[in-house]
C-alpha cells in the first residue's frame, strides 16, 4: 500500500504459464524468456534474440513492453492473436502467457557461478579467445551456451549469451569456461571487452542454456561453423572424441572472410589427428583477395556442398553454428540435398543489428 501512495513501481510481476500451470516472478528489467529460464523452467527457445521464433506465446491477459518489432517474424493470424516473443517482452503488470513448455512443468539444473577473466587473447582482428576461472563449477553440455554479465565498467549487469568453446569433465562439470566472442559495433557487452576488459575482471556466469548438443547416432556428421560459431561445434566434436561409443565420420566446413580470419587451426588439426576415423577439414574463404596464395576454396559455404559432400549428402547429420545467412542457405541447401529436418540442428549468432527496433505507438 506505501508503494502505491508514493508512486514506487513494483520491482517484479508474477507470470502464469498455461497449460502447464507454472507460475514465476519476472524483473522489471527481465524479458519473460530471461525469467523463466533463471527459474529453471523450460521454455522453448533457440536463439534469444528475436530472431527464431521458437519462444512465441499468446499473451492471455496483461501487458508487456516489446523491445522490438515482431511482425518481421510472426505470422499476421498469430499478431491478431496477441503472440508475444517471450525473449523480447517484459511484463509490464501480472501476466499470462499460454505456450507449451519442453517436458512441461519440469525444472532444468542451471546454476550460477562468479568469475573471473584468466585469459583474453585475440584470435583475429574481431574475435578474441575469452577464459574464465569460475568460483563454483558450472554444468552444461557440449554445444550448450551460457549468459556473462560484467560486475563492473561501463557494462555492468548486461547480459549477453555465448557458446562454452570447452568441454565439461567426466562428471558433466567445469570450474573454467572458454569462448570465441565476436566483437559487435555498438554492442555494449563487446566495447566493453575489447576496450576495457582485463585479467582477473569479474563476471557473473548463468548456465547451462540452449539445446543445441549431439545427438547420440553412428551416422556421418556434417558441421558447419562460420565465424564465432566454431565455439559450439569445436566444443561439440572435443565432446563427441571422448564419449562416443563408436566414433563417427565428420566433414567440418569453417567459412571465414579471408586467410586472415581462420583462428585455431592447430586444434582443428590436433582434433582430426586424433580421430580415429575420417575427419575432414573444408575452411572456404569469401572475401580472399584475387592473385592471393590461398589455394583453398573461395566463395560461400553453401556453394562447394554437393562439391564436398557427392552423394553422401543425404546420409549426414548436419551440425550448423553462424550467422543467420549462412544457416539460412546452409539449411535451405541440406533440405534439397534430401537431408531430413530431424537430422538438423542449427544455432544462430544473432545480435542486436539482426533486430528490428519496436514499433512506437503514439
Amino acid at each position: 500500500m506505501l508503494a502505491g501512495l508514493f508512486g514506487k513501481k513494483p520491482t517484479s510481476h508474477g507470470v502464469r504459464i498455461a497449460p502447464a500451470n507454472v507460475e514465476l516472478r519476472a524483473g522489471s528489467k527481465e524479458t519473460l524468456l530471461q525469467a523463466a529460464l533463471n527459474q529453471g523452467i523450460a521454455f522453448p527457445h533457440n536463439c534469444r534474440a528475436g530472431g527464431c521464433g521458437e519462444c512465441k506465446c499468446r499473451l492471455v491477459k496483461g501487458k508487456v513492453k516489446e523491445l522490438t518489432d515482431k511482425s518481421y517474424i510472426l505470422s499476421a493470424e498469430e499478431l491478431r492473436e496477441n503472440y508475444v516473443l517471450a525473449c523480447q517482452s517484459i511484463a509490464q503488470s501480472d501476466i499470462e502467457v499460454d505456450v507449451q513448455l519442453r517436458d512441461t512443468g519440469t525444472r532444468m539444473q542451471t546454476g550460477r557461478s562468479p568469475a573471473r577473466i584468466e585469459r583474453l587473447v585475440p584470435l583475429t582482428h574481431d574475435i578474441v579467445h575469452l577464459s574464465l576461472a569460475l568460483e563454483q563449477a558450472i554444468g552444461f553440455t557440449p554445444g550448450q551456451y551460457c549468459e556473462l554479465s560484467p560486475q563492473r565498467g561501463s557494462a555492468a549487469g548486461v547480459g549477453r549469451s555465448y557458446s562454452f568453446a570447452n568441454v565439461p569433465d567426466a562428471n558433466g562439470t567445469a570450474r573454467s569456461a572458454e569462448f570465441f566472442i565476436r566483437k559487435v559495433p555498438g554492442g555494449r557487452f563487446t566495447e566493453w571487452l575489447f576496450a576495457e576488459a582485463k585479467i582477473g575482471d569479474a563476471l557473473d556466469v548463468s548456465a547451462p542454456f540452449g539445446e543445441f548438443m549431439l545427438r547420440e547416432s553412428t551416422a556421418p556428421m556434417l558441421c558447419i561453423a562460420g565465424g564465432s560459431g566454431l565455439a559450439p561445434i569445436l566444443s561439440l566434436l572435443r565432446g563427441a572424441l571422448q564419449s562416443l561409443r563408436r566414433p563417427r565420420e565428420v566433414t567440418l566446413m569453417f567459412g571465414a572472410r579471408r586467410q586472415a580470419d581462420l583462428y585455431m587451426l592447430d586444434a582443428i588439426e590436433a582434433l582430426r589427428r586424433e580421430w580415429p576415423v575420417r575427419f575432414e577439414f573444408v575452411p572456404v574463404l569469401a572475401h580472399e583477395p584475387d592473385g592471393s596464395p590461398w589455394s583453398g576454396r573461395r566463395g560461400l559455404i553453401v556453394d562447394h556442398l554437393a562439391a564436398v559432400l557427392g552423394d553422401s549428402l543425404s546420409a549426414q547429420h548436419v551440425y550448423l553454428c553462424g550467422p543467420p545467412g549462412m544457416i539460412d542457405s546452409c539449411v535451405s541447401a541440406v533440405r534439397a540435398g534430401g537431408v531430413a529436418d530431424s537430422v538438423i540442428h542449427f544455432d544462430k549468432f544473432l545480435d542486436q543489428s539482426h533486430l528490428a527496433p519496436a514499433t512506437k505507438v503514439a
